[in-house]
């Protein structure tokens, strides 16, 4: 259980500076995974520099849409009638945020159904940094036979009262994450810190929905819609080399978390004249990822191919200079 803040036991460890000095645990439930779904349910617990809690909120949100798959979050239509709509809790959620690095569990995820609900009403929020507790174990060697949230909480022996409800899986995750915090600290390591970049496209065109994916035939307005990208109209040159230039027609494949959202990400490569790939196979010439070691399909076919992998940072400096294709 989260220790009672004025009886926990100041700490010994020399506490590293350079580390945030404030957190809010998030959790949300949406309608489904897509980037025009909607949040139903949030929870913040703020955490102090040292991941002791101040205190937590919690609301329901109107989707005013169907609420997805309510077999997983148990949120019915009915619940959600008379909940507030995101506009009208936008202000006490950034409140909750603002100065604060996002702590969640597939950050990635939380933050960009989080920044869409903003980008909708026209606001941002008020967070530059975030930290996936994924990265996080990942950095620490947790001896973890998965990442799900429920490994994680079972291996600092946290247990969890109701799974995908947002404030029982933002305080599993905050009870979690302390442990973690104190271990990196004592340990030395460096947080998986990523940039957090606001949305400001937000389209009120709606969009067709081809596929339900099972969350239902409705699919409202959505951030930078859904549209089938055009062919790439140059051919393959063949795997990206260290040390040299990308080439217009190169099969880029995307991997995990990155600051940049990663629709943005496959825009510039579009743009650039790069094929974007959906999965890896032997003729995929680079996979961009910020976690060579996680163990995720693409990583793993891409160590199995022999192809390339860079980081994030890594092809967006490669990005300013792609060689034309013919040359």
């Amino acid at each position: 259980m989260l220790e009672d803040r004025a009886t926990a036991a100041p700490s010994a460890t020399p506490w590293p500076a350079a580390y945030p000095k404030g957190y809010a645990v998030v959790d949300v439930e949406t309608t489904g995974l897509a980037r025009d779904d909607r949040i139903i349910s949030a929870a913040v617990y703020r955490l102090d520099a040292r991941g002791e809690v101040e205190d937590h909120w919690y609301t329901l949100v109107n989707p005013e849409r169907d609420p997805g798959p309510v077999w997983i979050h148990g949120l019915t239509s009915e619940m959600l009638d008379g909940a507030p709509l995101f506009a009208e809790v936008a202000e006490e959620f950034a409140a909750r945020l603002d100065g604060r690095v996002l702590v969640a569990h597939n950050a990635v995820f939380d933050w960009q159904m989080i920044a869409r609900e903003y980008a909708r009403v026209r606001r941002e929020a008020p967070v530059r940094q975030r930290l996936c507790t994924i990265a996080l174990s990942k950095e620490l060697g947790l001896p973890l036979p998965n990442f799900k949230l429920e490994s994680l909480a079972a291996h600092f022996g946290v247990v969890q009262q109701r799974a995908h409800h947002a404030l029982d899986d933002a305080r599993v995750l905050a009870e979690a994450f302390r442990p973690s915090l104190r271990a990196a600290a004592a340990g030395g390591v460096r947080l998986p810190l990523l940039e957090c970049r606001p949305l400001t496209e937000w389209s009120d065109r709606p969009v067709p929905r081809q596929a339900t994916g099972g969350y239902g035939g409705y699919r409202g307005a959505g951030w930078r819609p859904s549209r089938k990208r055009p062919a790439c109209p140059y051919p393959n040159p063949g795997r990206y080399e260290d040390g040299k230039r990308l080439k217009q027609g190169m099969r880029v494949a995307f991997s995990g978390d990155t600051s940049t959202e990663r629709e943005l990400l496959e825009d510039r490569a579009t743009e650039a004249g790069l094929h974007v790939a959906t999965s890896i196979s032997r003729l995929t010439s680079l996979l961009v990822t910020n976690d060579p070691d996680s163990g995720t399909s693409k990583t793993v076919k891409a160590r199995q191919f022999g192809t390339p992998i860079v980081d994030e940072a890594a092809f967006g400096q490669l990005l300013r200079d792609v060689e034309p294709a013919g040359e």
